[in-house]
């Protein structure tokens, strides 16, 4: 009961004591916390800035005072002026205590003797936004009020130390009636006993046990301790560093006494997992008791599991890393770096030529380096882009020929891979590359290439467990590869039928100097396409388009558009009307395809066209649009504006008639037709493009070629995401010299008269020879207009390649052409039209229609004579 009395004692002591601390503790961290919450109120700073700080700040403290249970708040600048104290009267007085370090940002607690006696306070910075401290809070309670909570403490502290006296006298009376009662009053032959059958025991587990004292002895070593640490039978007793056979760091661990959880320590070829706990055995200095288990098998287990892991986080990673784009070379090095270094050292993908190009390899084909990965650049591999003949002796070949993977443990003694360059080979095993593994690249069935594993680093060749992860990884690349290869064949024959649709060169004409450039998306094919069609009368058509979609069904649709429009310009009709031909074909190619419910999602999905007609005599062009972007415009002086058209639907939707504008253009003016991939990008807005191509073209000084190539350089995407056309033509004019215009009298003797003055024409523009064929051609021509037309009758030559002869009337009825038969007086007119000329036809103007026929010039096939000779049967005079 002493020795409890004394503990009780002591534990009184220690608990007054740890009180004490705790309650100063616990002052010091509310004084603390009650600062900071004050310093980062809401309205403490704006308060610091009004010119009576104290009137706001002193009731604030005051209230947050009370409600914190703090014997004080005071809030001073930082000279240490107080703005609130709980004795009004010491406002304005300096505050007593440290506030250095709080002007440097720091929180500070002490203890000092204040205006209310000793206190435990607080000091906190207070900063603006800018981190500058602009006033100090600090907060504390009296050192009386602190013991007085302790002396409210100490009476319960006894009570309770009373009352474990009394609890540990009546268990310690029960605990002993018990254990008496439970021993039966053994002797010393029993409790032998008892020590033995827990010797036996002890020895008998199969854990390890060790017991040392804290002269570095070893006291106790069970059977199992001994086999796993190789100890001899005499090793008890004897100092640990003088025991055998014990590795170092495990006596060191031993003669450490430290607590050790799980450690794992070698001894010979065994793996051991070491717990110890410090002990004081009868009293004696500090020693450990050790348990050790022999781990050596499920650390193999875990090595191998761990290996796995990271396997199967290759292939993982692999599957997210390799195909990321449809292209089979950036396919070929994602699977090379991917594998680098984590499972091997040096990656080589040597692929078939044909499938670069997007074909299915032929057998036995010649092999390209495509791609290399390697942790250093300095290798004796084959460099990228070489062509290689695999022997058939090599595992690449056998590999390619069977599509099984070949591992070559040691390449120092693979003489069938040598002999592919004998050199080569040396240098390559020279430099430490000594295993390999070749992969074929296999997908539905068909060998695509080969995926070298070079291993240099690991002295350990690859095994059968590494060539089946390297088949598992190339088979999954395999897939992404085709799919590379097969969108390649497609985007190839795609670009390859887009550009035999588009027009290889622009035919001749006069009325303008034509730049044009077009370049398929990256990512597909599409349908844009742009035309220059001579018309009759040297006019000239420019048509810009584009059809919705990408791929295969784009440029045939597009081809079709493109065949049409040619087919309509041919009409020679006005643009409004030409595009609502092609929004009824694009309706009808729409239902053509929706009727076929195989092909249900392979119509036209939408298609812009734009549409524009120069006249060089006139110096007119009109335009119009269905759904398309705007044209842009760059006059002689460099203004640059967009052209204001109806915009009218798209080609395909029908309902609305499309409207025509007319412009009258100074000569030299470029006009800027383009689709929507040259402006249009993700990371710029569509207004955007427009101001940039207009930048572009604000140098008339420029050519269509000159201005074009600016136009790229600006504006062009390194990848474009949409196809790129653009069509550039600077406007040239027919002048009077060139052209010879009259009025008609609508009576039959004005065709007489009007041949005289057509072949003075003729003589004066040096086109003799053609006089007998213009004068019949214009005779026939005029009489028609008379006979069948009406008022009035006007008559135009134009001499640009060829000689066009016009005649106007205000008639729309057209002419036929038919054969008349031997008794007919007439009906003859129009055959010799179309035997004298190279192309006659009609045209519909507001007034009425144009008969226009034109003839070649002397000099060019079919020009002058050979036109009569053609005709008649009588030699050339």
């Amino acid at each position: 009961m002493a020795i409890v009395v004394l503990l009780a004692a002591g534990a009184l002591l220690a608990l007054v004591l740890q009180s004490r601390h705790d309650i100063d503790r616990e002052a010091r961290n509310r004084s603390v916390a009650v600062a900071e919450t004050f310093a980062h109120q809401l309205g403490l700073q704006p308060a610091l800035k009004t010119s009576d700080p104290s009137t706001i700040l002193q009731p604030l403290a005051e209230q947050t005072r009370k409600a914190a249970g703090v014997d004080f708040i005071v809030v001073m600048d930082t000279n240490g002026i107080r703005y609130s104290h709980p004795q009004p009267d010491r406002i304005g007085k300096r505050f007593v205590g440290t506030i250095e370090p709080s002007l440097q940002g720091k929180v500070h607690t002490e203890s000092v003797e204040g205006p209310l006696g000793k206190e435990i306070q607080a000091v906190v910075p207070v900063k603006d936004p800018a981190g500058e401290v602009v006033a100090l809070v600090s907060a504390g309670l009296t050192v009386e009020n602190v013991s007085g909570a302790l002396d409210r403490q100490l009476p319960v502290i006894l009570l309770a130390i009373a009352t474990g006296l009394a609890l540990a006298t009546v268990g310690t009376w029960l605990i002993s009636r018990r254990l008496r009662r439970q021993t039966h009053g053994l002797g010393t032959q029993e409790m032998t006993r008892m020590y033995e059958h827990h010797d036996a025991v002890l020895h008998a587990v199969r854990e390890g046990v060790v017991i040392t004292d804290g002269d570095g002895q070893l006291l106790l070593a069970n059977d199992e301790a001994k086999r796993l640490l190789g100890l001899p039978e005499n090793a008890e007793g004897r100092p640990i560093r003088d025991v055998p056979g014990l590795e170092r760091r495990m006596a060191d661990l031993l003669l450490s006494g430290r607590e050790a959880t799980d450690e794992v320590i070698g001894s010979g070829d065994r793996l051991l997992v070491v717990n110890q706990r410090p002990t004081h055995p009868r009293g004696r200095p500090e020693g450990a008791v050790v348990t050790i288990r022999d781990s050596t098998e499920m650390q193999i287990l875990t090595t191998r599991a761990e290996t796995a892991r990271r396997r199967l986080k290759l292939l993982y990673d692999a599957g997210g890393d390799i195909g990321t784009t449809l292209d089979v070379v950036r396919t070929a090095e994602e699977l090379a770096a991917v594998a680098v270094p984590r499972f091997a050292d040096f990656v080589t993908v040597d692929l078939a030529d044909q499938v670069i190009d997007g074909d299915e390899p032929a057998p036995g084909a010649d092999m390209r380096r495509t791609a290399i990965s390697g942790i250093r650049s300095d290798h004796p591999l084959y460099p990228v882009g070489r062509l290689i003949d695999f022997l058939p002796s090599t595992p690449q070949a056998r590999g390619y020929g069977t599509g099984r993977a070949e591992l070559v443990p040691d390449l120092s003694q693979a003489p069938g891979w040598q002999a592919q360059d004998p050199p080569r080979a040396r240098a390559i095993v020279d430099y430490g590359i000594h295993s390999l593994i070749a992969a074929p690249l296999m997908a539905r069935g068909v060998v695509l290439g080969v995926v070298n594993f070079w291993r240099s680093q690991k002295h350990e060749p690859f095994d059968e467990d590494e060539l089946s992860l390297a088949e598992e990884l190339v088979a999954r690349a395999a897939v992404s590869m085709d799919n590379a290869r097969r969108y390649t064949r497609e985007h190839a024959l795609a670009v390859t039928l887009q550009r035999s649709l588009l027009p290889r060169a622009l035919p001749e004409q006069s009325a303008m100097d034509v730049a044009h450039f077009y370049l398929p998306a990256q990512s597909g094919v599409g349908g844009d396409w742009f035309d220059v069609i001579p018309l009759p009368g040297s006019r000239v058509a420019l048509v810009v388009g584009d059809v919705v979609g990408h791929g295969l069904h784009a440029a045939a649709t597009m081809g079709r558009l493109r065949t049409a429009v040619h087919n309509f310009s041919s009409l020679d009709l006005p643009p409004d009307e030409i595009l609502a031909r092609l929004d009824d074909l694009v309706q009808r190619i729409d239902h053509d395809h929706n009727q076929d419910a195989e092909d249900a999602d392979g119509g036209v999905l939408g298609a812009t066209c734009l549409y524009a007609v120069y006249d060089p005599v006139s110096q007119r062009c009109t335009m119009a649009r269905a759904g398309h972007l705007p044209p842009l415009l760059v006059g002689p002086d460099g203004t640059t504006q967009i052209v204001e058209l109806p915009a009218g639907p798209p080609l395909g939707l029908g309902g609305m008639p499309f409207e025509t504008a007319e412009l009258e253009l100074a000569e030299g003016s470029q006009l800027v037709l383009y689709t929507d991939g040259l402006v249009e990008e993700r990371t710029r807005d569509i207004s955007e493009g427009l101001e940039l191509l207009r930048a572009a073209l604000s140098h008339p000084d420029r050519d269509p070629h000159d201005s074009c190539r600016a136009v790229l350089d600006m504006l062009l995407p390194a990848r474009p995401t949409d196809d790129v056309a653009l069509l550039i033509a600077r406007t040239r004019t027919l002048g009077p010299d060139r052209v010879a215009q009259w009025d008609v009298a609508f009576e039959p003797s004005a065709v007489g008269a009007m041949r005289s003055v057509a072949a003075k024409k003729l003589d004066e523009w040096d086109l003799t020879e053609l006089g007998f064929a213009a004068e019949l051609i214009l005779s026939e021509l005029i009489t028609n207009a008379l006979r069948h037309g009406s008022g009035p009758v006007r008559v135009r030559l134009l001499r640009d390649h060829n000689l066009t002869c016009e005649v106007w009337d205000g008639s729309s009825t057209a002419p036929h052409l038919r054969y008349a038969a031997t008794t007919d007086e007439g009906g003859r007119g129009l055959f010799l039209v179309a035997q004298l000329s190279e192309h006659w036809g009609t045209r519909y103007t507001p007034e009425g229609k144009v008969i226009w026929a034109e003839l070649a010039l002397p000099g060019t096939p079919g020009g002058g004579e050979a036109v009569l000779s053609a005709f008649l049967d009588v030699d050339p005079l």
